[in-house]
């Protein structure tokens, strides 16, 4: 027979419902774990995943809900906006801003590494008589930062992950 030490059984195990439910499985099958379950089922297929995660990659710049739009108007499957950021985050693609910078030319390029190779071996003591100085931004019109891409992590500096900026 099955039997409990005393004062062992605590919360929902000591209503008789649970014990009977348990004793009757362990009957059945000698086993009394938790079957799996599966949860609640994905509103996407793997196909509607990879056709999100083309439309963003050929359109970095569009939106969850144009992504939300696009696949429904492709697929028929309606999709909130947060199960696009979720379905792209676990592909590996995060909305985030595009850096802005200057264009480089092929002679800016060969200049910071010719600098770069010049100071590499420089000592803190070198670097303390350095003052360095940061841009401050200032736009009279609408905040062009709210623009964001797709992006996955590490590529942050690709050349399609930029926004140029002209001094």
């Amino acid at each position: 027979m099955w039997t409990y030490p005393a004062g062992s059984i605590r919360g929902t195990w000591n209503r008789q419902s649970v014990i009977s439910r348990l004793w009757q499985r362990f009957q059945d099958d000698g086993n009394v774990s938790r079957c799996y379950s599966t949860g609640r089922p994905r509103v996407t297929t793997p196909n509607e995943d990879r056709y999100l995660a083309v439309t963003a990659k050929r359109n970095r710049r569009s939106t969850a809900s144009d992504l939300s739009r696009q696949l429904s108007s492709a697929t028929g499957t309606t999709v909130s906006r947060q199960t696009v950021y979720r379905r792209l985050g676990h592909i590996g693609l995060y909305a985030r801003r595009p850096v802005r910078c200057v264009p480089l030319t092929a002679t800016h390029c060969r200049l910071r590494l010719a600098w770069s190779r010049e100071h590499a071996l420089w000592t803190p003591q070198q670097w303390s008589c350095v003052m360095f100085s940061d841009e401050s931004r200032f736009s009279l019109q609408s905040d062009s930062r709210r623009t964001f891409i797709w992006r996955a992590p590490g590529t942050r500096d690709h050349q399609e992950n930029t926004t140029e900026r002209h001094r």
